[in-house]
């Protein structure tokens, strides 16, 4: 089950097996389900995730997925003609290239909560036991007695809060370099609309993070990959691909990159600014882990924008990943007249982020705790990958590591040769362990023989040992 209409036939056919149950039954776990139907652990993410939107079945974390009540709803009638109707090939198609896709069922299944006998090593957002949640609560509590909680925000958002983005982020930014947006994938997406043209090229990392690819496939843009080596982006292949495809947007993940764990060194920081400066083109600097450096972990390089006067480089922020998924407030920094074009990029996207998450945000940053809660959670980041680390290479070997990252909240791992990494996936899952298969992170067709493992999602850092040395026996040769 590959082709894109595998997970819409599979949810068909649960969905005939869900109806007949009766209202609060718990239906089979995610692993049942992979073994019952031979699918992919993504292809079943993905029916579920659909059968969830159609009302049929609901997830109550730490406890299962279950049948919902039977509604009263209208018939559906014939939408067979929609098939034709969404077709990016009809009669009055974009011409080749330019067309927007929308398929990004491999990248929602991994933001499904798992059955509560699945350990997630696929996730990233913190589990709650590493989320401030009793800061995020008072914060809340605070922010909502507020007077003008309830008041329309400005378009660029609260200023004392676009004041706290520009001094964190540095390089003399002020308030009117900074632009508020509900997080990190919103202001990748504005970005990417904002800066290029449908059918236009934009320069990726390869492999990168595939809220990067979705959303450049669904401007209409055509991603084209540059390699990675242990220092980031390669400058040497970014020259020629700018040179062969005249792109104006190069999209970078400057520290602990997603999914490799690679962080830019200043040389390579300088050479891609150059390059790009020389190409008139812009640098996307999605800067997701900045407050993810581990307790453990040399300086890190500043954000490419703080050297930067000359307004090459689009800066992205996001307070989301060490707080919570559902406080989605972040920044978009910029220098000179493209800040206008964002702005009204992220007006007709967005509108505005909402007062009640901005003056949360707010008060979470300004809080006296708010360095105690990145100190904590870089200690508890910093044993989880040590504990990580051991256990992978127990497991898969002393090389399965190029990088062992002191960032971040994942680790790259090479599979020995004879494996196939979808059915490694599969298999993992059917153990009760959920990893991601390595082809999510590339935009051609690939084989990189790797997996990404999350230890942030799980519960401790003992089930996150245990869920990998429960792979060992799956890695032995026939």
């Amino acid at each position: 089950m590959k082709d894109d209409s595998s997970f819409r036939t599979l949810a068909n056919a649960m969905a005939e097996e869900i109806e007949a149950l009766p209202e609060g039954t718990r239906i089979a776990t995610h692993r049942e389900l992979v073994k019952r139907f031979s699918a992919s652990g993504t292809t079943v993410s993905a029916a579920l995730a659909l059968l969830t939107q159609r009302g049929l079945i609901v997830s109550r974390p730490g406890a299962g997925t279950y049948r919902t009540a039977d509604r009263r709803v209208t018939p559906t009638g014939d939408t067979s003609w929609q098939e034709s109707a969404l077709d990016a090939a009809g009669p009055h198609a974009s011409p080749v290239g330019s067309q927007r896709d929308f398929k990004a069922h491999a990248w929602m299944g991994t933001l499904l909560t798992p059955d509560p006998d699945i350990v997630d090593l696929s996730g990233g957002y913190l589990h709650p036991g590493l989320q401030p949640l009793d800061a995020l609560a008072t914060a809340l509590s605070r922010a909502a007695k507020r007077a003008q909680a309830w008041d329309r925000p400005p378009a660029a958002g609260l200023p004392e809060l676009r004041d706290w983005f520009a001094a964190d982020i540095g390089g003399g930014l002020g308030r009117h370099d900074i632009l508020l947006c509900a997080a990190g994938q919103s202001a990748l997406a504005t970005t990417m609309r904002a800066l290029a043209q449908p059918g236009e090229p934009v320069i990726i990392e390869s492999p990168t993070y595939q809220g990067t690819i979705a959303a450049a496939q669904a401007a209409g843009l055509r991603p084209v990959p540059v390699p990675l080596d242990t220092d980031g982006l390669r400058s040497d292949h970014l020259d020629q691909a700018l040179t062969r495809t005249r792109a104006r947007v190069i999209i970078v993940q400057p520290l602990f990159q997603n999914p490799t764990g690679a962080s830019l060194s200043m040389a390579r920081q300088h050479e891609i600014k150059a390059i790009a400066r020389r190409h008139c083109a812009f640098v996307v600097e999605d800067d997701f882990a900045r407050h993810m450096t581990h307790d453990d972990a040399d300086p890190t390089p500043p954000p490419m924008i703080s050297h930067d006067p000359d307004g090459t480089v689009v800066h992205i922020r996001s307070l989301t990943k060490v707080t919570s998924p559902n406080l989605r407030v972040g920044a978009i920094a910029a220098r000179g007249q493209v800040l206008a074009r964002l702005r009204s990029a992220h007006l007709i996207d967005t509108l505005i982020v909402p007062a009640p998450l901005q003056l949360t945000a707010l008060e979470v940053v300004t809080s006296s705790g708010w360095r105690r809660t990145l100190k904590a959670l870089g200690v508890a980041l910093t044993h989880r990958r040590t504990v990580a680390t051991e256990a992978v290479t127990a497991t898969f070997g002393d090389h399965a590591l190029a990088l062992r990252p002191r960032g971040g909240y994942h680790l790259w791992v090479s599979l020995p040769a004879h494996l196939d990494e979808q059915q490694l996936t599969a298999a993992a899952l059917a153990k009760g362990v959920a990893v991601t298969p390595g082809t999510n992170y590339y935009v051609t067709d690939s084989n990189p023989t790797r997996i990404r493992i999350s230890y942030a999602a799980a519960p401790s850092a003992s089930d996150v040992a245990d869920a990998i040395r429960r792979l060992a026996p799956l890695i032995i040769e026939p």
